[in-house]
């Protein structure tokens, strides 16, 4: 088992890491990339001038998933779940456009988290996130909000997988994406990455992780997709092609299932070097940002905090709250007044 905050510090703190470590070259094509880093492409944080290295909308939703389960937890059972979770994503789309706010429930605008001017930051939000959280309409698998798989829904699940067992992470990694991204790859690459960082925080290896979360994607109508690409991936580690030509056969990184390959391509090649693996994950035509943020929960929660390079994380932004909220997760539950102040339960 590997419920330790190294663990649950290093999916947390490695998907932000990722996240940063991709943000200045999303968008840009690999040969922009190299032309403007090098031949190797970006392989370290920018930092802005505060010497700070800047997460974009990834680590932001992430941070408001982990407060929706946190919240989920405090109701210890006498809760729907993936409604807390909207109610979070509310916050954050808040934090984004500024609402008007007067016609809710005073809880659900209550959060420690509005207290930090960096989540009311532009970083590059997705449209499918904003225009759906826009229709104040929670999607569900069962009646979906559009037909989007776009990687919006996968690259904010991590926290999930860091607080219930593999079958429960893959069903709620799925309808918490599916509350935004109503394509079958859109939300069951979210149950594929929720289980992944389940398995890994039992004890389980990255390829065994992997082979649990497709046996439970098989289970889902619409599956196809996600598994297959996912299996590419699996073999594309093992061969001795060059990064950049097997991450091209996998995709860009906009929707979903190609994130998620990516980022196990990433993980499986490079398992054991965390440096390695996200900038492998990084260096390509499409969306860096995510594919890192992806490759760094997963490779953070198999490695641990100890094994990221600490000038890393020492610049990551938000560094404090964001190992705050990883020992939160690990606690899951405190009856305490300074808890149910941070994780209300009405």
């Amino acid at each position: 088992m590997k419920r330790d905050e190294k663990y649950y510090k290093g999916c947390i703190l490695g998907g932000a890491i990722g996240d940063a470590l991709g943000h200045p070259i999303e968008l840009k094509k690999l040969k922009v990339i190299k032309a403007t880093y090098g031949s190797n492409g970006i392989t370290n944080l920018t930092l802005n001038d505060k010497g700070v290295a800047e997460i974009t909308d990834d680590t932001q939703m992430t941070l408001f998933t982990a407060e929706g389960i946190l919240r989920a937890n405090c109701k210890k059972g006498r809760c729907y779940i993936p409604a807390v979770v909207y109610n979070a994503y509310l916050r954050w789309y808040f934090t984004q456009r500024n609402i008007d706010t007067s016609g809710y429930d005073e809880c659900t605008y209550n959060s420690y988290l509005l207290k930090y001017d960096e989540l009311y930051e532009d970083r590059g939000a997705g449209n499918t996130c904003l225009t759906s959280l826009c229709k104040e309409e929670m999607g569900s698998i069962r009646d979906p909000i559009n037909n989007s798989k776009g990687c919006g829904g996968v690259m904010r699940v991590a926290p999930i997988g860091l607080m219930y067992d593999k079958k429960e992470a893959f069903r709620l990694g799925c309808d918490c994406a599916a509350l935004t991204h109503g394509h079958p790859s859109g939300y069951i690459s979210g149950g594929m990455l929720s289980c992944i960082i389940s398995c890994i925080i039992e004890g389980m290896e990255i390829d065994e992780a992997i082979e649990h979360a497709i046996s439970f994607a098989r289970d889902m109508d619409g599956h196809c997709e996600c598994v297959e690409i996912v299996e590419k991936a699996v073999k594309l580690s093992e061969n001795d092609l060059v990064d950049t030509d097997a991450i091209r056969m996998l995709g860009e990184g906009w929707v979903g299932e190609d994130a998620l390959a990516i980022a196990i391509y990433s993980s499986l090649k490079y398992k054991n070097d965390f440096k390695k693996a996200l900038i492998c994950s990084v260096n390509h035509d499409g969306d860096s940002d995510s594919t890192g943020a992806i490759c760094g929960n997963i490779l953070g929660a198999y490695l641990g905090s100890d094994n990221i390079p600490k000038e890393w994380i020492d610049v990551i932004e938000l560094k404090e709250l964001l190992e705050n909220i990883s020992m939160d997760l690990l606690t899951g539950y405190e009856e305490s007044e300074e808890w149910f102040e941070k994780y209300p339960k009405n």
